[in-house]
């Protein structure tokens, strides 16, 4: 099954049959992906008085309660709100959810004692190319990514001005596979996240940051159609399913 969309006046027919999703579930146990310094997210049967929410406890159903931290417990998409004192909302951030993506390749390099994306790295990766979306996978990419214990860390991140290059480029949505854009341990300086939306300009609403993707090995580097769609919570964050969909055109 294919399906023909429109971008920028050219047509292109899309792979609906075989979807990559690039995004980390939450489980409700330790082996769930974690980040700043909180514990598992929890999914647990609801009680009530005598009530035990599982059907193996006499319940007609199973009825559970989900306690998580979008930021730290799996694949997230955030907007502006994330670092505003002004409450804005990921899920008033889309009109469209389907986007021109490149996925790239970088293996972070070493900088005074911090493995960083550069804006170097970026612009060998991109070149010239327009996109809306840049989907970063880094090296190496093991399969522990799924499940790694982030906290004191100190994972790679973005540099302030390779931030920069990505909105000069016209990048609208930027995912990485990295529990955040900016260094664990900043003293609150964020200058990747501020970079990015421009809050020292004209703030870029729309614009939104996924972090904790992760891309498979299998998945080659190149254009590709995005699916990013968020749970509808009205929150600066949400757990979100970032969905590749390969090109079958050769054209554009």
């Amino acid at each position: 099954m294919t399906a023909k969309i429109t971008y920028n006046t050219k047509n292109y027919n899309i792979d609906l049959l075989n979807p990559l999703d690039i995004s980390i579930p939450i489980r409700g146990n330790a082996s769930n992906v974690n980040a700043w310094y909180v514990g598992p997210p929890k999914i647990v049967p609801h009680t009530e008085g005598d009530f035990i929410g599982k059907i193996t406890e006499g319940a007609s159903t199973n009825f559970n309660d989900i306690s998580f931290n979008p930021h730290a417990h799996g694949t997230h998409t955030e907007c502006v709100g994330h670092i505003t004192e002004e409450f804005h909302s990921v899920n008033k951030s889309f009109n469209q959810f389907f986007f021109m993506a490149e996925v790239i390749t970088i293996a972070p390099e070493k900088h005074k004692g911090d493995f960083i994306i550069s804006k170097k790295q970026l612009k060998y990766a991109l070149g010239n190319k327009k996109r809306q979306a840049v989907i970063i996978r880094t090296l190496p990419n093991l399969s522990d990514k799924i499940s790694r214990q982030y906290s004191n860390t100190n994972p790679p991140y973005l540099q302030e001005e390779a931030a920069e290059f990505l909105v000069e480029s016209g990048v609208e949505h930027l995912l990485v596979d990295l529990p955040s854009v900016d260094k664990e341990k900043d003293n609150g300086e964020l200058l990747a996240h501020k970079a990015f939306w421009n809050v020292k300009g004209a703030i870029r609403h729309k614009a939104t940051i996924t972090e904790f993707i992760f891309v498979a090995n299998t998945i080659q580097d190149g254009k590709y159609f995005l699916n990013l769609q968020v749970a509808p919570f009205e929150n600066d964050a949400s757990p979100s399913r970032p969905v590749l969909y390969k090109i079958l055109d050769k054209e554009g």
